[in-house]
């Protein structure tokens, strides 16, 4: 089963990840810090990406280096449990979500990067 999120602009998400975590009090910066930790995209290559228009499958499936301690990542999200998830890209995905909450709720940068 494909989901609609795949084939969505990363911008897309990029931007509505922004607004979030900017209406809590946390900047882009600190975003985009965690972007790259889970990623291993440097800020210039995730620039890039978001400014390339490509998809979200394109963005997770062409990441540099996944953290391995994105394992280390638990909870849920909109109710679903990361660590439940069966398919891998809906995982990072939901891994990518969790961190991002973490981060609108002002959990400190270096507990949220593990």
């Amino acid at each position: 089963m494909t989901h609609r999120i795949y084939a969505m602009p990363f911008a897309a998400i990029h931007r509505a990840y922004i607004n979030k975590v900017e209406r809590k009090g946390r900047s882009q910066a600190e975003l985009d810090q965690v972007l790259c930790w889970l990623t291993g995209h440097t800020a210039e290559s995730l620039a890039a990406a978001v400014a390339g228009g490509v998809s979200v499958e394109l963005f997770f499936g062409g990441a540099p280096l996944l953290n391995p301690a994105r394992s280390l990542v638990t909870g849920a999200v909109c109710g679903v449990k990361v660590q439940e998830v069966a398919e891998p890209l809906m995982r990072e995905i939901r891994i990518c979500d969790k961190l991002v909450d973490e981060l609108a709720k002002g959990r400190a940068l270096e507990k949220v990067l593990r």
